[in-house]
């Protein structure tokens, strides 16, 4: 790559010396995300990895893409890009190990107006901690210079994962059953949807971001807003391992309660919630004040506090929250599973 250097393409405003650049400043992150199974390495035309299936009777693989939404433009006005990559990667992995699958390896897409190699490294440099807390390696990525097509300063950032399951090991809700208990997992805040709403309502682009609030605790509203998105991978593995039986899962992410929970039901089951069973964070009552927004609504944009729902069989309960809270996650009993149609009940 010595040679490679095109003053054409550069004039068109694309500087692949740029691109270089960002590849040797974030080589020891990604390879600090690497776990058993990785093969080759960075700057190949493709990702490579040997999964082991040792133990497992039929491997299904399970994948996941997503992005971070418009939470960049936050990253953008605030300049602090090394925290936007873990929500990448939690919105990915948080879904496939819905299904019991445990995230294997993680790729990221990076379009941007012009690259930037330190900054591009300060996106990857989240990226890869979002790999090291699921415990999944990072194996390639993709960076796009989109000159007249994007602003310079803009960008936007995707990826995947792929996992693995046991067939006989998938989580789909086959084995719910009424009486089931709903097990809630907290939430850092926002994490990753809902912030066009956010963003409309607290009018971001004006507001001060910086200053500390007494209603949010001292928290500034840009630290607020901008906090990462929480990964459950290595807790739900913990649960998995630890013998619990779980019997379905919702990430709650766009669409709240309403959309995510019925997803995780299965005809005539209704999850009812006790929305007094879990603490609600701050900046939610600061955006719903800002926007006047009506509670039925939050709860259907807004994941209030809970960024999972699991549900267990009753008898395993106290056992499931014992593992998750060793896990160190915050774990609350925050309903049952009824009998009903409506997918989802908050009470």
């Amino acid at each position: 790559m010595k040679n490679s250097h095109s003053e054409s393409y550069a004039a068109a405003g694309v500087d692949v010396t740029a691109g270089y650049e960002a590849v040797e400043r974030i080589k020891p992150m990604v390879e600090s995300t690497y776990i058993p199974g990785v093969m080759g390495a960075l700057g190949g035309f493709g990702g490579m990895f040997a999964p082991e299936f040792s133990g497992m009777k039929k491997p299904v693989l399970v994948s996941g893409t997503d992005g971070v939404g418009t939470k960049l433009r936050l990253a953008m006005l605030l300049d602090r890009h090394n925290t936007i990559g873990i929500d990448c990667v939690a919105m990915c992995v948080n879904d496939i190990i819905c299904g019991g699958a445990a995230p294997l390896f993680f790729l990221d897409y990076i379009a941007c107006g012009k690259n930037q190699p330190v900054r591009i490294a300060s996106i990857v440099e989240g990226v890869a901690e979002g790999c090291r807390q699921a415990g999944c390696a990072l194996v390639g990525g993709e960076t796009a210079e989109h000159p007249g097509m994007m602003a310079d300063d803009d960008y936007d950032l995707a990826g995947f994962a792929v996992g693995i399951v046991d067939e006989e090991k998938i989580i789909d809700g086959s084995r719910l059953a009424q009486g089931d208990v709903l097990i809630g997992l907290g939430s850092t805040g926002v994490h990753s949807n809902g912030f066009s709403l956010v963003r409309k309502v607290l009018d971001v682009e004006h507001a001060d971001l910086t200053s500390p609030r007494e209603d949010l605790g001292g928290r500034s509203l840009g630290d607020a807003l901008l906090a990462p998105t929480r990964i459950y991978v290595k807790a739900i593995l913990s649960l998995l391992k630890g013998g619990v039986d779980v019997h379905a899962i919702s990430h709650i992410t766009g669409g709240g309660f309403y959309e995510n929970v019925p997803r995780m039901m299965t005809d005539g089951l209704t999850a009812r919630v006790h929305l007094d069973a879990f603490p609600r964070p701050a900046i939610f009552d600061v955006i719903q004040k800002a926007g006047n927004i009506p509670e039925r609504d939050m709860y259907n944009t807004f994941n209030m506090g809970l960024g999972m729902v699991l549900a267990v069989s009753a008898d395993q309960a106290d056992r499931a929250l014992e593992l998750l809270r060793d896990a160190g996650e915050s774990a609350w009993q925050v309903g049952e599973v009824v009998a009903g149609d409506a997918g989802v009940t908050l009470v």
